[in-house]
This record gives C-alpha cells, sequence and structure tokens, in this order.
C-alpha cells in the first residue's frame, strides 16, 4: 500500500467525524442487525462508524486509504445515572462538545465543556498512531455518563 502521511490522516479524522454523528450525517443501511452506520469518503479516504445499542452503545470507526483498514477506534458508553440524564440529553451534550472539539482541527487531547447544568470531560492519552481515553458527563459532581475508547493506525 503507498504510504499516506499521519497528519493528513488525522485531518481526516476529524472532517469525517464533523460530517457524521456531530454533524447528522445521513445514515447508511445497517450492516450488522440492528446496527446504526454513518460514512464519510473525501477522495482516497473513506471514514465508517457503526454503532449498536441506544443508552448504553458499542461501536467501531474504521478509516480506509484506498480501499484498505488503516485506523480504527472502538467504544463503549453507558448511561450511569438514568434518574439524572436521558440518552437524549447525553446525545445532546456529546454532539455540542464534539463540535466544539471538533471545530479546532482535533478529536484527542483533553477537552471540556459546560452547559447548563452539564459537564463534559475528555481525556485521553496517545496520539492518532495509538491512544486510549474516556469521554464522562457530570451532573454538579456525579459522573452520570461514561465511555471509554481506544484505536489507532493498522499496520500493514
Amino acid at each position: 500500500m503507498e504510504p499516506f502521511a499521519v497528519a493528513t490522516l488525522e485531518q481526516f479524522i476529524v472532517r469525517a467525524k464533523q460530517s457524521t454523528y456531530v454533524g447528522g450525517g445521513k445514515k447508511l443501511l445497517p450492516y450488522r442487525l440492528g446496527s446504526k452506520d454513518l460514512q464519510f469518503a473525501e477522495g482516497d479516504w473513506t471514514y465508517h462508524d457503526s454503532y449498536l445499542g441506544e443508552s448504553d452503545f458499542i461501536g467501531q470507526e474504521i478509516v480506509y486509504y484506498r480501499m484498505q483498514p488503516v485506523w480504527g477506534m472502538n467504544y463503549f458508553g453507558a448511561i450511569l445515572k438514568p434518574d439524572k440524564i436521558t440518552s437524549a440529553q447525553a446525545g445532546e451534550m456529546i454532539q455540542k462538545s464534539l463540535k466544539l472539539l471538533y471545530a479546532q482541527d482535533r478529536f484527542l487531547g483533553r477537552f471540556e465543556h459546560t452547559d447548563g447544568r452539564l459537564r463534559y470531560v475528555d481525556e485521553n492519552e496517545g496520539d492518532v498512531a495509538s491512544f486510549r481515553g474516556q469521554e464522562q458527563i457530570f451532573a454538579g459532581s456525579e459522573v452520570v455518563y461514561e465511555l471509554f475508547y481506544h484505536g489507532g493506525i493498522l499496520h500493514h
């Protein structure tokens, strides 16, 4: 496979994330029973996000370069306190927060956003080549939603 610049990959991931879940991108037919699938393509690059579930969910994002998988991320998120936050409220807070993060042309690195009574916090380590992290939503000092993720470049 022809090499690509890691910075180009990272910039594509940000644009793809902006254009799919956060940007209300169109859903594809599900690849797996019950999955929700989103896709973004640009030139030699294609991004696919596939997840299952609602308030508790699991998913995977894959980036392809010239039809070959080159990067991936897995994630699992859950509402921890359904009496304090609904899945719709969590989804809205996540979308608002990620939109602000992606506007900084990045998807990794510490990020925090407060909106009303809710505070979104994302902490991670590593870089686009290999990373792991956690996003949380707090209502006051209480964690009401949590998601863990990890991923990196798929070497051939």
